[in-house]
């Protein structure tokens, strides 16, 4: 029987992230967890009307619902990981961003150098499990961290970029390290190309 809800391709091949993201790690958060939260969705959403919705949609209509919490945390956590991985390029990422968005960092977060501060702190000091953002919320960038399957998208803001700080994106390469593994997706793979593409859309 085909399910609404699919698990979408990796934007790369599963060791492209190597050695920050190991094909090991990919093999488990992309193949397992990721997979598992596409059949939980599918499972929890049969014979409902959130079947037949869109991903957004369902997570807009579930949020804050506290007898849909299930559908909720599933569905946010698609697509969470979808914009994580999406987030990242192996071929580019990393350095300093350029065009309108180098200019909203300067304007709006106080440069470069604080902003990679700023957003690394955020995702280093989420209390377990959870997201760090750039969003753009009412034409200004901002810094914002989630717990669990919480995301910007349930609101106004509109994700740009994106940090996965549950221990299963970072525990097979870095164990307890995380301000490691924050740091070298900063400095190595953030997709910042693909974030200013996000901002003029």
């Amino acid at each position: 029987m085909a399910t609404p809800f699919t698990l979408p391709p990796l934007p790369y091949a599963d060791d492209a992230l190597s050695p920050v993201i190991s094909a090991n790690t990919m093999g488990f958060h992309y193949g397992k967890h990721h997979k598992t939260y596409v059949d939980n969705l599918n499972k929890l959403s049969e014979g409902t009307e959130f079947a037949a919705m869109p991903l957004v949609d369902v997570i807009k209509k579930t949020a804050g619902n506290a007898d849909k919490v299930g559908i909720f945390n599933n569905a946010a956590q698609i697509w969470n990981h979808t914009f994580f991985w999406e987030s990242m390029t192996p071929k580019s990422g990393g350095g300093k961003p350029t065009g309108k968005l180098a200019a909203l960092i300067d304007s709006d977060l106080g440069g470069y150098d604080k902003f990679k501060s700023d957003f690394a702190q955020a995702a280093i000091t989420q209390f377990g499990s959870g997201w760090a953002w750039l969003v753009s919320d009412n034409g200004k960038l901002a810094i914002r961290k989630t717990g669990n399957a919480e995301t910007p998208i349930s609101g106004s803001a509109k994700p740009l970029l994106t940090i996965d700080v549950w221990e299963h994106a970072y525990y097979l390469d870095y164990q307890n390290r995380r301000a490691d593994f924050v740091n070298t997706v900063i400095d190595k793979l953030l997709d910042w190309s693909r974030a200013n593409e996000r901002l003029g859309a």
